[in-house]
């Protein structure tokens, strides 16, 4: 998963950039990129850690130009290492720089083409430096001096052609414009803004969520559609065309219950509202399976995401809601931390409870979402420790069955605790004295809303199994497995990458730090 920006402006965009990706930054906090232009030259700044610490003032001040888009990341594929940081660079045609969420789920397939067919070199095993190579090929065949909208479109229709799986992009053609494009299913967010510039001229900006938008004075013009491409010319003029064949929303339901911030609209849907109604939800599906005479003594949340849905739950069992755990928040999501023990010590240091919310008491815990079981099973300890005389758990999401194939860096289907096992298996694994969980249906009516007709289905293959592309087989659920385990990771990260990408750089030359 990983968030990224792109802003045409009148002015330089440096600045708006950073407190962009500043507001991104739940959606990456392994690394981060920003790249922008001027003059036709080009300025980038990319390097591992968050964006507070990848980008110092003599990085800022290198940072020219009124164009530039910028990325936040997560490991989903190839590695975590700082050359795979984005933006990625292609000189030719024109020098296109692209930032990308998402995961290209025939990468392979692609890459032996470009490199067979095509006769492009990549340097890393990212399958966004495919999906840019597969983008600057099919501009280059346009074999135009200067690109104009058409041949941009053009080239987004011959990337729907290629590409499958999830891709929400931002692309920056040197000294011609902005674009900014999504996958036919719209499995990634992507949306854009507007404002007026001093000058009264409009600017631009493309983000992964609204609160990007909004922080920085920007007003939402509207959601890219899936299979929609916009592009902002060099003259600041924007034109916005279909693309793909069959395009469709389709959008992955996870960003609804986890990676969004609550303050986003996504497709028109307020996640805010969205986590309220899965509270909703789950409060009716408590009292229906264990009954209003439950002992229930108090509803504390998981802190932050599950905080929404846990309060409305609370007020619908007509039950108090306090904090419990105080949260670090210098500590980055687990679910993703590679290592068991990584992932358990990260726990303990992320939450402290509050003891006098537990002494006593039955406590009903509500999480976003159990993936390994790793956190709950520690979070449940420590409730007991702090002194609860029992301890319900209660996930706004369904058990999470199956692996992520659009970017999220969910594990392998082994190391998933709902995977092959009934809800009171999980239940002792994570030592609760009842568990319950979220029902599917239910999760797609608390996103639905009649305002916004058009998004009806969502991806909820983490938890049916069903992959929207339609290009997932037993085979590449295989080949996923062996490569997102654990200790496949452990193997894969034990050696020393030598690279040269987290000193600042001029594409046309050094730009001293």
């Amino acid at each position: 998963m990983c968030g990224v920006v792109g802003i045409a402006g009148k002015s330089p965009v440096n600045q708006m950039l950073f407190d962009a990706l500043t507001m991104l930054q739940h959606r990456g906090q392994d690394a981060a990129g920003i790249v922008t232009c001027h003059n036709g030259r080009l300025f980038l700044r990319k390097d591992n850690g968050m964006v507070r610490d990848v980008f110092h003032t003599r990085h800022m001040r290198a940072l020219l130009g009124n164009y530039g888009i910028g990325h936040v990341r997560y490991p989903t594929a190839g590695s975590a290492s700082s050359a795979e940081a984005q933006p990625f660079y292609v000189n030719s045609p024109y020098g296109i720089t692209l930032a990308h969420n998402g995961n290209l789920t025939n990468a392979a397939d692609i890459h032996d083409d470009l490199f067979k067919t095509d006769l492009r070199h990549m340097n890393t095993d990212s399958d966004s430096e495919v999906l840019l190579n597969v983008f600057a090929h099919e501009l280059q065949k346009c074999g135009t001096l200067v690109p104009t909208p058409d041949d941009i479109f053009h080239t987004v229709k011959r990337v729907h052609e290629r590409c499958k799986g999830a891709y929400a992009v931002v692309a920056m053609v040197t000294g011609h414009g902005l674009v900014g494009f999504r996958d036919p299913n719209g499995i990634r967010p992507l949306i854009f803004g507007s404002r007026l510039a001093d000058n009264g001229e409009k600017e631009y900006i493309i983000a992964s969520e609204s609160v990007a938008i909004t922080a920085l004075g920007f007003k939402v013009e509207r959601d890219v559609e899936p299979g929609e491409a916009i592009y902002i010319d060099a003259e600041g003029k924007l034109f916005s065309r279909q693309c793909a064949a069959e395009p469709r929303y389709r959008p992955c339901i996870f960003e609804y219950v986890y990676f969004a911030r609550p303050d986003a609209t996504i497709d028109g849907i307020s996640v805010y509202k969205a986590r309220l109604k899965m509270g909703e939800k789950l409060a009716h599906r408590i009292l229906r399976e264990w009954g209003e005479d439950h002992d229930i003594d108090v509803v504390i949340p998981i802190p932050d995401t599950s905080r929404t849905s846990a309060l409305e739950l609370a007020n619908i069992l007509g039950v108090k809601f306090r904090e419990g755990f105080m949260k670090n928040r210098y500590i980055g999501r687990t679910f993703i931390m590679p290592g068991q023990q990584q992932r358990k010590k990260s726990v303990r240091h992320k939450l402290n409870p509050v003891e006098l919310e537990f002494k006593d008491k039955n406590v009903l815990l509500v999480d976003d979402s159990i993936v390994r079981g790793t956190t709950c099973n520690e979070i449940i300890q420590m409730a007991r420790d702090a002194g609860a005389k029992k301890v319900y758990f209660a996930s706004a999401a369904p058990m999470v069955k199956y692996p992520n194939v659009y970017g999220i860096d969910m594990p392998a289907k082994a190391e998933l605790i709902a995977s092959n096992r009934s809800v009171s298996e999980i239940e002792a694994i994570i030592g609760a004295d009842r568990l319950i969980f979220q029902d599917l249906e239910e999760l797609k009516a608390a996103v639905r809303t009649r305002k916004v007709p058009v998004v009806t289905e969502f991806d909820c293959s983490v938890f049916d199994g069903s992959y929207v592309t339609g290009d997932i087989d037993a085979d590449y659920l295989e080949r996923l497995e062996q490569s997102r385990s654990d200790t496949a990771k452990e193997k894969k990260d034990g050696y020393i990458d030598v690279n040269v990408d987290n000193a600042s750089v001029d594409l046309s030359g050094i730009v001293e730090e």
